[in-house]
């Protein structure tokens, strides 16, 4: 195993806060090293120097990807942080219901790990307009950095246990048995949801409509905070009026300097 100094951590990890966003310090250090082991070992590295230059010179994308698999953690479960789902529910969907004229709501899970939370969002838009009218644009985009979680989330398939504390009325109207002890996403549901690959960091954001809702939950406290307040202006500026963010209940955004207004914990709305 090749060893990693503080000085090779500290110039690895000022790349990895450039290019995702992500704060490490040194106490990350063996946590990323260990993380880097079967990378360096598959590519045949000498040395971490060497792991570096290969990163800097590559310009397929390849090697970040291969990255940012390797240190992020992917771990997300249905229903996540329940009040969220609840106030979105109950309060944003009425709301946007009764508001959006052109029945083309736009909601974005900006960080959509292997798609439990993508796909709890869908189910709950589905419960609500099964009822309303059907003729709205109900289709919801998911992102995140990671295609190896992308590809996870694109086939809609989940362990048994994973699945088994969902309302038994999802069960039923949203998933086909799959396999032993698995279940899969139906493909109706499916539909409703676009993956894509979308890092965060990126200076320009490709959307050409704004949002009427935004979730990303549990990422920001990876940042540091300057990184955290571009963010936030960001989403504020692709939201429409009177749209909502949703953040961890972990995070908090400085009320004293941004433009959003406070709803509740980790739920804002801009004015």
């Amino acid at each position: 195993m090749l060893s990693m100094t503080d000085a090779e951590f500290i110039e690895l990890a000022a790349y990895i806060k450039k290019k995702f966003g992500v704060n490490l310090g040194l106490e990350k250090r063996n946590l990323v090293h260990g993380r880097l082991q079967k990378i360096i070992s598959e590519h045949g590295f000498l040395t971490l120097r060497e792991y570096y230059e290969y990163l800097l010179a590559d310009m397929s994308g390849a090697a970040n990807i291969e990255l940012v698999n390797a240190i992020t953690t992917n771990h997300t479960f249905f229903m996540r942080e329940p009040s969220h789902f609840e106030t979105f529910s109950q309060q944003v969907l009425p709301f946007l219901y009764q508001t959006i004229r052109n029945r083309d709501l736009r909601v974005w899970c900006a960080v959509c790990s292997t798609g439990e939370e993508a796909y709890t969002l869908a189910m709950l838009i589905a419960d609500f307009f099964s009822v309303k009218n059907q003729l709205w644009d109900t289709k919801l985009l998911a992102t995140d950095i990671s295609l190896q979680a992308l590809r996870f989330a694109q086939k809609g398939i989940y362990s048994k246990e994973e699945v088994i504390n969902l309302p038994r009325k999802w069960q039923t109207i949203y998933f086909n048995e799959f396999e032993e002890n698995h279940y899969k996403i139906k493909n109706e549901l499916q539909a409703q949801v676009i993956f894509r690959q979308f890092n965060l960091m990126d200076e320009i954001f490709p959307f050409k409509k704004k949002f009427h809702t935004i979730f990303c939950r549990n990422v920001m406290i990876y940042f540091d905070d300057k990184t955290r307040r571009r963010l936030v202006e960001k989403f504020y500026e692709y939201l429409e009026p009177g749209g909502y963010l949703f953040i961890g209940h972990s995070e908090v955004i400085d009320r004293n300097a941004t433009l959003f207004s406070y709803v509740m914990p980790s739920v804002y709305r801009k004015g």
